[in-house]
């Protein structure tokens, strides 16, 4: 009696088909030899993939002829009208092996192989079916009521009819084909997605760009205080080292007085010690005259009455809360003048100003006419052409455009016109005709102002809007919002 030999028999573990070159590890197990080279080129160390055994040293993998062969005979053996199964949906006729379904059919509710599908290709009776992808579970596709295939979708109450659902119960409703239904929601769902992906995509860059101006933000207030802070620092020192200083010169006032008082003691000290030593030596005398003629005079002359000499002590008592009261003075000066600084806005665009960027501009979009400077900051007309003509480059109006593009978020920047009787400013979209340009306007992607005259100024607008006078002539600023 033959063998039955089991599909699985024959399955490489790790691409889940059949064994192509099969090798065996040392462990027993088999692969496929490129699946199994693959699988060690990605993973360290080497291990077996089934029982994880660990080999120190990379086997050299041969083909296991023997199983090799066994491999061959199965293939022979299931035929080669299809494919063997693999884990997916299965022929419901066929016998062990089961062959991998190529249909399904609604109506019998069975799916088949490419050889047991032929009746419903052939047989008139068959033909009429309806056939479909190979699916699991085709009872779930029938009607529970009708036993029909459900092939029409409700919109009314979002629910899979089938034609006599349809009929019976839902005469009135909107519905469908599955198909319809299927691709519209797919469509709609497909649209939603990348809608939903994009929003959140922009939302990521608005917070994270919304951070970035906080921490500019934080970085601005964060200097202004220091400075505020760094002035009533500077001021509280200034006035500590003035009362060190005025403590210090009491006190070497005192001092220069009582050096000079003490360098006059020493002096008489000096002559009195002298006069003491004499009048020893006079004493030691039993000469009478000698005595009385040389015996100094009682008190001696020329010596100062130290009696009432006292130090001129400076008052010190006072100095620190004199000193302490003219810093609270100080103190209230200083915080007014600082508390100005920081509470008053230097100009009525400081909360424009705090979205400010650095612009510089693009020659390669730059009118022939026009020159620029090297760093890419000043532009003005020339009689003589400057640039080749190209795809960016305006022609029709002397424009020119920033490096540097916007999006979204907000964005501020200046342009300096001095005496410039005539100018336009503004922004323009990227894909704004630059050879054609008929005007400035909203319709062909331009947002700007101009200046025509001496305090006469509009916007470009159809039709345009007189503006009021500018407050200054020598700067403008262009505020992205």
């Amino acid at each position: 009696m033959a063998a039955v030999r089991s599909e699985d028999q024959f399955l490489c573990s790790i691409c889940l088909d059949l064994f192509t070159e099969p090798v065996s590890t040392p462990c027993g197990h088999n692969f496929c030899r490129r699946c199994l080279s693959q699988y060690w080129d990605t993973s360290a160390p080497c291990r077996c993939p089934l029982c994880k055994e660990l080999f120190h040293i990379r086997p050299e993998l041969r083909v296991n002829t023997m199983f090799s062969e066994m491999v061959s005979q199965f293939k022979k053996e299931a035929g080669s009208r299809s494919e063997v199964s693999k884990p997916g949906v299965s022929c419901d006729h066929c016998s062990a092996p089961k062959l991998k379904a190529l249909k399904s059919c609604l109506v019998c509710l069975s799916s088949y192989c490419e050889s047991h599908l032929q009746p419903h290709l052939s047989v008139p009776g068959l033909k009429s079916h309806q056939l479909m992808e190979p699916v699991d579970h085709m009872e779930d596709r029938m009607c529970p009521q009708h036993h029909k295939p459900l092939e029409l979708f409700c919109r009314s109450d979002h629910s899979c009819l089938c034609t006599m659902c349809a009929l019976l119960e839902h005469q009135s409703h909107n519905f469908v084909s599955l198909k319809e239904e299927f691709d519209q929601r797919k469509a709609s769902l497909q649209q939603q997605s990348r809608h939903m992906v994009e929003q959140r995509r922009k939302k990521i860059q608005e917070l994270q760009s919304s951070v970035q101006l906080s921490q500019r933000a934080v970085d601005r207030e964060k200097s202004t205080g220091l400075q505020a802070f760094s002035a009533l620092i500077e001021s509280v020192q200034r006035s500590r080292e003035r009362f060190i200083q005025e403590l210090q010169e009491k006190h070497r006032h005192i001092q220069t007085q009582a050096e000079a008082l003490l360098q006059q003691l020493k002096q008489e000290l000096c002559e009195l010690e002298q006069r003491s030593t004499e009048a020893e030596q006079l004493l030691r005398s039993e000469d009478h005259l000698h005595f009385l003629q040389h015996c100094p005079a009682l008190p001696p002359t020329g010596l100062k009455d130290w009696t009432s000499v006292r130090l001129k002590l400076e008052p010190f008592e006072g100095t620190a809360a004199r000193a302490l009261t003219e810093l609270g003075e100080n103190l209230k000066e200083t915080f007014t003048e600082e508390m100005k600084k920081v509470s008053k806005p230097k100009n009525k665009l400081w909360r424009e100003q705090q979205f400010a960027v650095d612009v510089t501009l693009n020659t390669d979009t730059a009118n022939v006419n026009l020159s620029v400077s090297n760093d890419l900051k000043q532009v003005h007309y020339t009689d003589q052409k400057n640039f080749r003509d190209s795809p960016q480059r305006f022609t029709w109006i002397f424009n020119i455009l920033t490096k540097q593009s916007f999006s979204s978020g907000r964005f501020y920047f200046e342009v300096q016109v001095k005496d410039k009787t005539t100018w336009t400013l503004g922004v323009a979209k990227e894909s704004v005709d630059r050879k054609n340009t008929k005007d400035l306007t909203s319709k062909y992607g331009y947002w700007c102002l101009n200046k025509q005259s001496k305090d006469k100024y509009f916007a470009y607008t159809d039709p345009y809007t007189p503006l009021p006078e500018a407050c200054s002539s020598e700067g403008r600023g262009v505020c992205g919002l």
